[in-house]
């Protein structure tokens, strides 16, 4: 019986101080998460969930619209469609690069995450947008011309674009990092703006280039023209929005520290959506359905009246010796009856039937004929 003030006395230590960790992490995370990974689960955080499954949604979509490409890609024959699948694919992967960034800016900050973050974002738009702007230039050409660029043209200008970034930001980090010796996650807001000034170019010259995509005489590939259009025009709105928030906004309402990391997610996960509506989804889309020709009839038009388009012949579809024939009986038969009635002197009806019946059979030769 003594033992019993023990055992009761050993189960509340456990039990409170099983209380005591479980209040140290976040509600809605486990109790063997690390602390950088607490706002994947921190339900008081909620726009870290919000985000990574916005962020999940995309990948998900991306990875399903590269498999449809790769499954179709035997299948697409015509040769303006094929030349661009090339940065098609790269813009898809630079697209799920962009949500799979994301998460970078959810989880909490350390040297390698920000090493990454600073090299990746700018190298990624960079991608994305080098693919649109390689792909005005293609609706350019089948606009003015009818005839799009060579894929390895598409792809090669793609990639040189890309690789300014990307020695662009190798030089911000050998500098910054390896030569000052300062920290990777010590950096001031406007440097990490002023590194993607080249992303920016990028990005009006592909919105002023889609422009012209809608000067030309074949219309059909200006509904690509438009799409783009609408893709460099809202991704212009996101950067300028994030911009001024991450570089003003933040610090007018005293939350620079605490809302950094949600606004470049917010940005990436955002841009990452409207590159994937409004341009990839169509373009693969265009891709693997075939398009109605240039000057194909439209049927459904009611507007102007519609012509004969089938001569007299093919409707009655009768042969032509038929035909030859049956004009050279009534002939013969209309003169039979012609000189039986100066025979016989009765020029009254039968001739007037006679003559009825040549009046009324000519126009039929004429038709046959």
């Amino acid at each position: 019986m003594k033992t019993h003030p023990a055992v009761a006395f050993l189960l509340l230590f456990v039990i409170g101080y099983g209380s005591s960790e479980n209040s140290s992490m976040p509600r809605g995370c486990g109790l063997d998460i690390l602390p950088q990974y607490v706002y994947l689960c921190d339900l008081d955080a909620i726009w870290g969930i919000v985000l990574e499954a916005v962020s999940g949604a995309g990948v998900l979509t991306t990875l399903l619209l590269m498999l449809i490409l790769l499954v179709r890609l035997p299948f697409v024959k015509d040769k303006e469609k094929k030349s661009p699948l090339g940065i098609q694919f790269l813009f898809l992967f630079g697209t799920l690069g962009l949500f799979g960034l994301a998460f970078a800016f959810i989880i909490q900050e350390d040297e390698t995450i920000c090493s990454t973050r600073r090299f990746v974002w700018g190298v990624l738009f960079a991608l994305c947008f080098s693919c649109l702007l390689a792909q005005a230039w293609r609706l350019h050409r089948l606009v003015r011309h009818g005839k799009s660029p060579s894929g390895w043209h598409l792809f090669g200008m793609a990639i040189c674009l890309m690789l300014v970034q990307v020695i662009i930001a190798t030089e911000w980090l050998i500098l910054t990092v390896v030569r000052e010796k300062k920290l990777a996650c010590n950096y001031e807001p406007m440097d990490f703006a002023m590194v993607l000034i080249y992303v920016m170019f990028l990005m009006v010259a592909t919105l002023a280039w889609s422009v012209f995509t809608l000067c030309g005489k074949f219309k059909k590939w200006k509904k690509n023209g438009v799409c783009l259009i609408i893709t460099a025009f809202l991704s212009i709105l996101i950067w300028v929005a994030w911009l001024t928030m991450y570089l003003y906004g933040n610090n007018e309402l005293k939350k620079k520290d605490k809302w950094a990391d949600p606004t470049l997610a917010i940005a990436l996960v955002s841009n990452g959506w409207v590159l994937l509506i409004f341009h990839a989804i169509i373009e693969v889309h265009c891709a693997i359905f075939p398009s109605q020709p240039e000057n194909a009839p439209n049927y459904f038009d009611t507007s102007q009246p519609r012509m004969r388009e089938t001569p007299f012949e093919e409707d009655l579809q009768l042969p032509r010796s038929y035909m030859e024939n049956k004009a050279f009986s009534m002939d013969e038969h209309n003169a039979a009856l012609r000189s039986a009635g100066f025979r016989n002197g009765q020029l009254g009806k039968q001739t007037d039937c006679s003559l009825s019946k040549v009046t009324y059979i000519s126009p039929l030769k004429w038709q046959l004929y």
